[in-house]
């Protein structure tokens, strides 16, 4: 079975974070890339070697909002985001399961 980019990605991300905000050995050798970023070669689900960075991005000072302000921000902009896509995946099962009670219905007339 070969797995999806969608899959082997968030794996992958998952191992990483793991590793950094859990502390769970895994023995893995981060590298020094640049100044910005740490790397490590990591085998995915599918049996593939993948080179994983790791960067540290400093936002902007800003006049307007606050550092803590700013990350609120950004976190409540992904959960809405996060909300959103769970709506329109929740209406998009609710149409296909409609959809097919309704061809259900239809080749059952045609069957009579």
């Amino acid at each position: 079975m070969k797995y999806t980019k969608t899959i082997v990605d968030a794996e992958l991300r998952a191992t990483i974070f793991d590793d950094i905000f859990h502390g769970y050995p895994t023995g893995n050798e981060y590298q020094k890339v640049n100044d910005r970023q740490y790397g490590v070669i990591l085998a995915d689900k599918n049996g593939h070697e993948r080179y994983v960075r790791i960067g540290a991005i400093v936002a902007e000072e800003r006049e307007d909002m606050t550092a803590r302000e700013l990350m609120e921000s950004e976190i409540k902009a992904y959960e809405d985001k996060q909300a959103e896509k769970a709506e329109k995946a929740a209406k998009r099962a609710e149409k296909a399961e409609a959809d097919k009670a309704r061809r259900e219905a239809k080749a059952k007339e045609k069957g009579e």
